[in-house]
This record gives C-alpha cells, sequence and structure tokens, in this order.
C-alpha cells in the first residue's frame, strides 16, 4: 500500500494562492494598499525577522478580521472551485492520476487556508491537511485555529494523522524549505519535480 504527500503552493500550483485569494475576494485596489500598508511586515519576513506564520496571520487578519464565516466560506469556495484548476501544473496533476491509479492514499499537505483548499480536493478526491482560521460568533478572528501548516508542523501533522508504519511506500513532493521534513519522510521524494 502506498501513500504521496504533495505540497500545494508551488508544487501543484503555479503561483502562491493565498495572494491570488486575497486579491480574488477583495478586489484590486484592496489588494494593492493592504500589501503597502503590510510592507514593513513582509519586509521583516523576507529579512527573516520574524516567521512565516507571523507574517502571514497578520496579513490575513489584516484583509479580514472581523468577517462573518458563511459569507467567507462562500467566497472560498468559489475561489477554490473556479480558480484553482487554472492555476494549476499539468505534470502535478498528471502525477495525481497516476498515484491514484496505482491505488495510492493522495494527501495534499498545505500552509495554505483548508477554507479555499478543501473544495478543490474534494472535487479531485484527494485528502488534505492545511492551516486552518480561527472562527469565534461565525467571525474570523484574524487567528489561526490550527498552528501554519509548514515545516516541522507538516511532517508532525502527517504522523498524527497517519500510521506511516502501514504503508510500504511513501512518495512525498515539495518545492520550498517549509517542505523539508515532509519531504524526509519519504522513500522517494521529489523537489521541485514539475518546475
Amino acid at each position: 500500500m502506498g501513500i504521496a504527500f504533495f505540497d500545494f503552493d508551488g508544487t501543484i500550483t503555479k503561483h502562491d494562492s493565498m495572494m491570488k485569494f486575497i486579491r480574488f475576494a477583495t478586489g484590486d485596489f484592496r489588494t494593492f494598499s493592504g500589501l503597502l500598508l503590510l510592507s514593513p511586515i513582509l519586509l521583516l519576513y523576507k529579512l527573516k525577522l520574524i516567521p512565516n506564520y507571523k507574517a502571514k496571520q497578520q496579513m490575513l487578519a489584516w484583509f479580514f478580521k472581523g468577517m462573518d464565516e458563511n459569507k467567507f466560506k462562500k467566497i472560498a469556495e468559489e475561489f477554490s472551485l473556479n480558480h484553482i484548476d487554472g492555476m494549476v501544473r499539468a505534470g502535478a496533476i498528471e502525477k495525481i492520476r497516476w498515484h491514484k491509479g496505482q491505488g495510492h492514499r493522495v494527501v495534499v499537505v498545505s500552509a495554505s487556508m483548508e477554507c479555499w483548499v478543501k473544495p478543490w480536493c474534494n472535487k479531485q478526491g484527494l485528502e488534505l491537511i492545511a492551516t486552518r482560521l480561527e472562527i469565534k460568533q461565525h467571525k474570523l478572528t484574524g487567528r489561526f485555529a490550527t498552528p501554519n501548516c509548514y515545516g516541522p508542523e507538516k511532517a508532525e501533522r502527517i504522523k498524527e494523522k497517519y500510521d506511516l508504519t502501514n504503508y510500504e511506500i511513501i512518495y512525498a513532493y515539495g518545492d520550498s524549505r517549509g517542505d523539508k521534513e515532509m519531504l524526509a519522510l519519504a522513500h522517494h521524494r521529489f523537489y521541485k519535480k514539475f518546475r
């Protein structure tokens, strides 16, 4: 029995889905004005002075904190089902289909938000481990409900959900340092395979 773990942004997709989602949800003017205001935080992240999750959480909070849960989920589902197909790499989809044809479980493991990746995964028949946004009293708080699914957290979440000793063969596909620990779990690991 085999299992294959795929990173999402940059591995399955050609673009970062968070920026595409923000632009889809808020429009060009609000996106670019928000990025301008957030530029000091983004600079600190680029200089490695603040971690990935802090920059991402502050960005999502700026755009979506206080938004109604149902409204946000509707926008996320529309984006997922109507726009992600246009972002994917043909080679990644071909490899996902190959794994499914072999009878392997296929799991997307992503630091992106579950809300805009899950509908696409469901449509493709894929399992998902991702970061979840916190919702209280039907509003987005601007915080994460789970640790950011990046770096060591990817490997931890995989091991929490799957007993890897049950699989004769494990594959992993990634494209960044955030995938290093996930790739280390696999018998067959592929870095930037679909570029």
